[in-house]
């Protein structure tokens, strides 16, 4: 069968150039959508025998799951749920780590037209509890593995109104209703809503809390149509091939988990590779790329910086066409070190959670190390300055997306769930605020330069924290760096650099004039760490990002 994509496309699907693919890309909304039935059942239904996810763990355990399973399972899940109350616009949370389980319970919330609310297994009490009460979370469905988390949702049930009904994954548990036994004692026929009961297009689908490094957890909500906006991400920035295998590295709880492990990838037609891992071991991720022959990945800088201490030989990544890079911005030597292993280039891209890939290396495009790339044509992209006036190039403000007489693109969020204050304050006259500061070149590249509040202010020059990060990482000693500005009082702030050493490497007040040293010959002279700390582990969101904010707080009780 022909990938599923080809029949939401009012364009072609090839392109000579980027400026030929966003003057013309197009993704057309059906009169009505939802994932569960027109991509994965209509697979299952012409391709039953098709890979839908081919799963391994650290023990050796392989699985190749088909969309005929695919389908009989999540009819099943679909039909448990509505026997234990849960309807249509319910919240339901997902604690699956990376199970199995979690791509038949997600399609079995699409069919129900429950509201799927992935978190992750890294969750303490109190963000469970915070999660449960401002969603409404009515059930969970969490791993086996966690005690702590299953401890967790059970004084949830006693502390919140809303959540009534409990699922362990595997095993039996007082209180719990088990998925493991009881959903395959459901019926494998499922029927499909009709009426009020079937989702529309415009419900919510999907909600996510993102992990800021300030604040609490803000909610983000995506209604059915997004599934559709990731075949940008698919097939145009991670370049997944009909008939190939895709390899994200990333836990279920987090939204880059469904750019690359579930809709973009079965409309482009790409099985998706999961490796259940407890600890991230480069040697073991390069293992299984080798083994089962994937051929796309995508994992953030950090796992590839990781990755290339290791050695290669002996790794067939002969299958392997393409690779690409998100999360935080890019070393241009590590990549360059990559392209000299492996001979792919890293597409790097730019996103949100309340966005899908909204700045991207596309195939059409040269590849820039250290750029986010260009638009998707989804979106209309900018660079503006605190007067809401387009930079011009070389000029740093902040990334935007406007939008048009009130119509939003696909895969764009509406505003936070149930929060208009909180809406308002990324919202103004049409145009959404990211937050994210760049600069773009004569070519209409862009260029992170960090969060707004990241930005340090030195003696009358702003100093953007990546640059410097990315030249302190082109020294052999330093593994990972974060630039926070310290307070200072003759220069208002002067930049600081937080530093991990690689093993091998003993902290000195040599080694930081030797950076302080490199980082004057790497970049502007001005803009190298006047203050350098060594540490064991940076400080980091459950989600991996550093909190530079938790770096700049303890550096401004020092200077009280």
């Amino acid at each position: 069968m022909k990938p599923l994509y080809l029949q939401y496309l009012d364009c072609p699907v090839e392109y000579a150039t980027y400026d030929d693919f966003n003057k013309r890309f197009r993704i057309t909304r059906p009169e009505s959508f939802n994932f569960a039935y027109d991509v994965a059942d209509r697979i299952a239904a012409e391709e039953p025998d098709r890979t839908a996810v081919l799963w391994t763990d650290e023990n050796g355990a392989c699985v190749r799951y088909t969309f005929r399973m695919l389908r009989e399972e999540s009819d099943r899940a679909a039909n448990l749920f509505s026997s234990l109350g849960i309807r249509k616009g319910d919240k339901v949370m997902l604690i699956l780590r990376r199970h199995l389980q979690f791509w038949p319970v997600i399609m079995a919330l699409h069919k129900l037209g429950a509201v799927a609310v992935p978190a992750t297994h890294l969750l303490t009490e109190k963000d469970i509890l915070y999660r449960v009460n401002a969603a409404g979370i009515k059930a969970a469905i969490i791993s086996y593995k966690d005690e702590s988390v299953l401890m967790a949702a059970e004084i949830a049930r006693e502390k919140c109104a809303t959540l009534e009904t409990l699922i362990v994954l595997r095993g039996e548990r007082e209180g719990f209703h088990s998925y493991e036994k009881e959903m395959p004692l459901c019926s494998a026929v499922w029927a499909k809503p009709v009426g009020d009961a079937y989702p529309h297009n415009c419900n919510p689908m999907l909600l996510y809390f993102t992990s800021g490094t300030t604040g609490m957890p803000k909610m983000v909500a995506h209604d059915y149509f997004y599934p559709l906006a990731h075949i940008v991400t698919s097939l145009y920035w991670q370049q997944c091939i009909d008939g190939g295998l895709h390899f994200t590295i990333s836990e279920t709880g987090w939204a880059k988990s469904v750019w690359g492990k579930l809709y973009g990838q079965w409309l482009t037609g790409s099985a998706v590779f999961v490796y259940d891992f407890e600890r991230f071991i480069p040697k073991d991720v390069l293992r299984q790329m080798s083994d089962h022959h994937v051929t796309s990945f995508c994992a953030p800088p950090t796992m590839y910086r990781y990755i290339l201490q290791e050695n290669f030989a002996g790794y067939d990544l002969s299958a392997l066409k393409h690779c690409a890079v998100a999360g935080e911005p890019l070393n241009p030597d590590m990549a360059a070190e990559w392209v000299k292993r492996t001979g792919i280039p890293l597409l790097e891209a730019f996103g949100q959670t309340e966005l899908v890939v909204t700045l991207a290396t596309f195939p059409f495009m040269k590849v820039c190390p250290g750029s986010m790339g260009k638009p998707s044509p989804i979106f209309d992209v900018d660079i503006i300055d605190e007067e809401g006036r387009s930079c011009p190039a070389g000029v740093t403000g902040e990334i935007v997306v406007r939008t048009h007489d009130g119509a939003l693109p696909v895969g764009m969020f509406a505003g936070y769930y149930e929060n208009p204050e909180l809406t308002k304050t990324v919202w103004d006259h049409g145009i959404y605020h990211t937050g994210d500061t760049a600069w773009r070149d004569e070519w209409g590249y862009y260029w992170y330069v960090g969060r707004s509040d990241d930005v340090i202010k030195s003696s009358g020059y702003r100093i953007g924290p990546f640059e410097v990060e990315s030249a302190l990482l082109e020294h052999p000693a330093v593994l990972e760096t974060a630039i926070t500005a310290a307070p200072d009082l003759l220069r208002g702030q002067v930049v600081k650099a937080t530093i991990v050493l690689k093993p091998g490497y003993t902290a000195s007040d040599e080694l930081k004039l030797e950076l302080q040293e490199h980082v004057k010959r790497i970049t502007a002279p001005y803009k190298y760490p006047r203050i350098i700390e060594f540490v064991s582990e940076l400080p980091k969101t459950i989600s991996g990002k550093i909190r530079r904010v938790e770096l700049r707080e303890k550096d401004n009780r020092a200077a009280e």
